[in-house]
């Protein structure tokens, strides 16, 4: 699937302690960098919000690794997927089709593989429609590293999916997503295959 690991390099970020996790991670070793998040206490949570520590992990997660790649690997720009995201055959030529988009246009911020509303019967079989959106959809996205910059200082504890979208951060800025969406959800994610 992969063009070019010159272009694509994988960057993998671990954030447990899972042996057998671990191991898959290291079978790959050769192809792939590896970094850990070092962080495995839990988060400091009220009662009524304990319920939602996983959510509060994947911000911590992601704040560190995001710094890890942008400020220490010193990439201009990443192409964000979980391990639970299924990606379609172009997903890589998507994102280097689009590049160029979200490079050139201030009035962008991320560009997304996912459409939120791509069901079968909603959409028009056509790869090649992009739209804007005021709806940041997540699920495999490019974001920069100007943009990192600017959302780094007030990342939020949890619930940073919910966070991007808000006003502040977007500051009127859309995020191209396709009308064929180039990832889904597997079943056994944090998600637990919601967005199928």
């Amino acid at each position: 699937l992969r063009p070019s690991p010159e272009l694509f390099p994988i960057i993998v970020s671990q954030d447990c302690d899972h042996q057998p996790t671990a191991q898959v991670i290291d079978t790959y070793r050769d192809s792939i960098t590896v970094i850990k998040q070092p962080n495995q206490t839990e988060p400091i949570l009220s009662k009524k919000l304990k319920k939602f520590a996983g959510y509060y992990k994947i911000a911590r997660h992601y704040r560190w690794a995001l710094n890890q790649i942008f400020f220490h690997m010193k990439y201009k720009t990443v192409i964000v997927t979980e391990d639970d995201l299924q990606i379609a055959v172009d997903f890589f030529e998507f994102f280097l089709a689009t590049y160029k988009l979200l490079i050139a246009d201030s009035s962008l911020y991320c560009v997304s593989a996912w459409n939120d509303n791509g069901q079968e019967v909603m959409i028009e079989d056509r790869p090649d429609l992009l739209y804007r959106t005021d709806f940041f959809p997540g699920l495999g996205w490019m974001l920069t590293r100007q943009l990192w910059k600017e959302l780094s200082p007030k990342w939020p504890n949890g619930f940073w999916d919910d966070w991007i979208r808000d006003p502040p951060q977007r500051r009127g800025r859309s995020c191209i997503r396709p009308e064929i969406s180039r990832t889904a959800m597997s079943l056994y994610g944090k998600s637990g295959g919601t967005f199928l």
